[in-house]
């Protein structure tokens, strides 16, 4: 069975890249520019979320990654934060995300990390 990935960027060609590697790796994507999918978290029952911190007219990714650690239903769901902010790993580390991918980032680690956190 297929492991399931919802994939949030804030910018299409990026978002498309990780969508297609993702993809050729064998993962179901569920890729948006918005926080739709986030909605549908219980339908689409992901293993991993991929999400930018910053995403046009919404929320902060970090915030969401929160909101996502501090529900029961979804506490087990693990969460991957990007951005290209030097201080990632702290707003990763603050808003419990499980891992997270600066920008811009290299093709295999992005896989390593989504792989590691499924």
């Amino acid at each position: 069975m297929k492991k399931k990935v919802v994939l949030v960027q804030d910018n299409k060609d990026i978002l498309d890249i990780m969508d297609q590697v993702l993809e050729e790796e064998g993962f179901e994507v569920t890729a948006s520019l918005t926080i739709e999918p986030i909605d549908k978290i219980d339908e689409i029952e992901p293993d991993v979320v991929v999400i930018d911190d910053h995403i046009k007219g919404t929320k902060k990714g970090s915030k969401i990654v929160k909101e996502l650690k501090s529900d029961p239903k979804t506490e087990d769901v693990s969460a991957v934060l990007t951005s290209t902010s030097d201080k990632l790993q702290q707003i990763a580390e603050e808003s419990k995300a499980d891992d997270y991918i600066q920008k811009p980032f290299d093709i295999d680690h992005m896989v390593d990390v989504v792989k590691k956190n499924t």
